[in-house]
Formats: structure tokens, C-alpha cells, sequence
């Protein structure tokens, strides 16, 4: 399964309900605690992305005990790890609770017709299946179709979907294979020849591209830029995302950006769902200097995933770029309520935080001015600046207490230090 499909799928937040993330407002400041419900859900999200399943499972655990109405953040991202963990119980339990609520979206009847496989319940993976492909999650959606009609005996429909596979992905090899087996117990012996060794001949592929892969990466690192193009051209396809994103991800790795943007944008064309496809785009742009081009794929992915700390984290770097920077607060406050581990992201709010509180206290918005300087105080409490501010604040306000006892803190963290 493709790294960035599967990314796409599991995160259901929007796929299943389709519905756009509202406007990120400046929130209150709040600590955000490693227990948080955000922070949870961010570190499930990166565990799938980085195949922890036991990991994903218990975050997303966490999340549901907290909020347990999550069904489309965290229950389904809970069932597909527990699927690749093959736990074939549990994790169709999740599915049919999911899918209580959310009625028989394909995504859902994809995963309950791969448990039906699995289970060899072809007559089952057949219903699941049939009631997937009117909005295939997956190319292979149609390939199991057709494989569950064979198990089955039933020799037209597993053609008549396997010749769909053939056509929604050329590349898989197992397509023609079972194509193959089709035409054999039909007694189409030739058919069923060219067939398999159509499939042999993909596998073959599949082994010269890697070593294409290879090759392409060494010329980029040691040859001329001529010799590197002549090998790394033979690697864009234009109609296949995957190859593309993997060949942009070799330019971008060996410092080639503005190369890797075709192949990039075309991905991006392809999978405008994909979160990993567009955060590829998104960051290329912003490293070759264009956070404005960086801005939409990035608006478009938080759109549908609004809980990926990597496009929170990305977009946040572009607005503050674009000089936008309450939007940016916004975003970082979430990116740090998803990851409170990331220094990088921490520190950037924490600096931000300052700089918001210092202009509202110019500007006589001493209430936004504390706001802002809570969330410092928050982020680093071993800190005396926002103590200072917070004093002076207090004492426009009139309120020489509070100023007081800000002054005394302050004074305290700067004798620690």
C-alpha cells in the first residue's frame, strides 16, 4: 500500500465527513500537556505515518477515553492500526462502530472487505467490496473485488473486475496473475499465458526501477547535472503520483529543489487529497523562497486534516514568512497543543508570543497584551521577560498589586539565573 494513500485514508477526519475546517481563531492560552487530547491525536497520526501501530493504537486509546464522540479522528485511525496489526477482532469491531455512524462509506467497506479476505468470507468481501468501488479508496479496491468473485467460482465478474484493476493500476503485478488464473480455469490458454508473463514482466520492472532509483541518486550526488537528468528522466511517469513523489523526494534529497518541482506538482494534480503530496509541495516551494505558492496546498491539506502536525507546523513557518503572524499564532498554538515536544515549535511560539503581547501593549490592548503573555509564561515558565511585561502591563491598568507581585516573579527567575 502506498505510503501516502495510506496516510490519506486513514486520517478520517475529513474524508469521511467531508466537511471544511473552520477558520482557526487566536485561542486563549492554554498549557498544552503531553495528556492532551490534541496531543494525543498528533502523535497517533505520526505513529501510523511511521507504521508504530501498538503506539498509533494506544494514542488513539487515549484520545477516544477523553473525547470518546471522536468516531472519524480517532476511532477509525484506531481500526486501521489495529488492521495492521492484524488484529482481525478488534479491529472489525471499530470498523462496524464506525461505520454505525457513518453508514457505508467506501473507505469503511474497504477495510471490512480486507477482514472478509483475510477470513476467506469471499461471499461477505464481495458485498464489501462491491459497495467500495463507487468511490474506490484505493486502485486496489477492484483487484479484490475481482479476486473474492474468483475465489467464488463466479469466472465473469472476477474478469470483468480484475480487467478494472488492470486499468485503475497498470503497475500491480498481481492483476494479471490472477487475470491469468481466470483465463486458465476458462481454458483461454493463451490469453492466460500472455498474461502471466505480463505479471512476471512488471515484477522485472519493479526491480530495474529500484535500481534506477539508485543510480539516479548517485549521479545527483557525484555525476554532472546532464548525466544525472539522463538517468533521472527515465524515472517520471506522468500519470503515477507514487513514482513521481518518489522521484521529487531524490531531487529534494540531494538538494536539486527547483527540479523536484515538476515532478512534485504533477503528484499533486494527481492526489490533491494526499496530505504527504501537497506537504511535499508546500515545503519545496517554501525552501526555494516562495511562501506565498507554499500557502495554498498547505490551506487546502489543513482543510481535510486539520490535526497534522507537520502541515500545522509548515504553514504556521510560511504565514510567519508572510508576515501574517496572528494566523500564525493560531496555527503554531494548535501545531504545539498536537506535538508540546517539538522545541522547534515551542520556541517559535513562545518568541511570537512576545512580540504579540509587546504590539497590543503599544497599542493599548492590554487584555490581548496578558493573553499572550500567559501563553509565555506557559511555555516557559523558568523565564523572567514575560514576568517583566506582564508588570508594566498591569501597571497601565492601574491594578499595582498585580504589577507588584509580577515585578517580585520576575526578580525571582532573574536571581535563579
Amino acid at each position: 500500500m502506498h505510503r501516502y494513500a495510506f496516510l490519506t485514508l486513514v486520517l478520517a477526519g475529513a474524508v469521511l465527513c467531508s466537511t471544511p475546517a473552520p477558520a482557526q481563531a487566536v485561542p486563549a492560552a492554554q498549557p498544552a500537556t503531553s495528556d492532551s487530547l490534541e496531543s494525543h491525536l498528533g502523535r497517533g497520526y505520526d505513529d501510523l505515518k511511521q507504521d508504530r501501530y501498538q503506539a498509533a493504537e494506544e494514542e488513539f486509546r487515549a484520545a477516544l477515553a477523553i473525547d470518546p464522540s471522536l468516531v472519524l479522528r480517532a476511532q477509525f485511525p484506531l481500526a486501521v492500526a489495529l488492521f495492521e496489526e492484524h488484529k482481525s477482532v478488534e479491529a472489525r469491531r471499530e470498523f462496524e462502530a464506525v461505520r454505525k455512524q457513518t453508514g457505508d462509506h467506501p473507505n469503511v467497506l474497504y477495510y471490512l472487505g480486507r477482514l472478509d479476505i483475510d477470513d476467506r468470507d469471499f461471499a461477505a468481501a464481495i458485498t464489501h467490496f462491491s459497495g467500495a468501488v463507487s468511490k474506490p479508496p484505493f486502485p486496489d479496491t477492484t483487484y479484490y473485488l475481482g479476486f473474492a468473485y474468483l475465489k467464488q467460482g463466479d469466472l465473469a465478474n472476477a474478469e470483468k473486475w480484475l480487467k478494472e484493476a488492470q486499468q485503475a493500476n497498470t503497475r500491480d503485478s498481481r492483476v494479471p496473475y490472477q487475470l491469468g488464473l481466470v483465463y486458465r480455469k476458462q481454458g483461454r490458454e493463451e490469453e492466460a499465458q500472455k498474461a502471466l508473463a505480463l505479471s512476471s514482466d512488471l515484477h522485472r520492472v519493479d526491480d530495474s526501477e529500484a535500481q534506477l532509483r539508485t543510480e539516479c541518486g548517485q549521479k545527483l550526488e557525484k555525476g554532472t547535472r546532464e548525466e544525472a537528468h539522463a538517468v533521472c528522466d527515465k524515472l517520471y511517469h506522468d500519470d503515477d503520483a507514487d513514482r513521481l513523489t518518489a522521484l521529487g523526494m531524490i531531487y529534494g534529497q540531494h538538494g536539486d529543489l527547483e527540479d523536484s518541482l515538476k515532478p512534485f506538482i504533477r503528484a499533486a494534480e494527481l492526489s490533491p487529497q494526499s496530505p504527504q503530496v501537497q506537504y511535499n509541495l508546500a515545503l519545496t516551494y517554501f525552501q526555494l523562497n516562495r511562501p506565498e505558492a507554499a500557502r495554498a496546498p498547505l490551506e487546502q491539506s489543513l482543510g481535510r486534516w486539520p490535526d497534522l502536525f507537520p502541515l500545522n507546523a509548515l504553514y504556521a513557518t510560511v504565514l510567519l514568512k508572510l508576515n501574517d503572524e496572528e494566523k500564525a499564532y493560531g496555527i503554531l498554538t494548535h501545531a504545539h497543543q498536537l506535538n508540546p515536544q517539538d522545541a522547534a515549535t515551542s520556541d517559535t511560539l513562545y518568541l511570537l508570543s512576545l512580540k504579540l503581547a509587546g504590539k497590543n501593549q503599544s497599542e493599548a490592548k492590554y487584555s490581548e497584551a496578558l493573553r499572550y503573555l500567559g501563553q509565555a509564561t506557559a511555555l516557559r515558565p523558568q523565564e523572567a521577560e514575560p514576568h517583566k511585561t506582564m508588570s508594566a502591563v498591569y501597571s497601565k491598568l492601574g491594578q499595582k498589586d498585580k504589577a507588584a507581585e509580577e515585578t517580585k516573579e520576575a526578580e525571582r527567575l532573574s536571581g535563579k539565573r
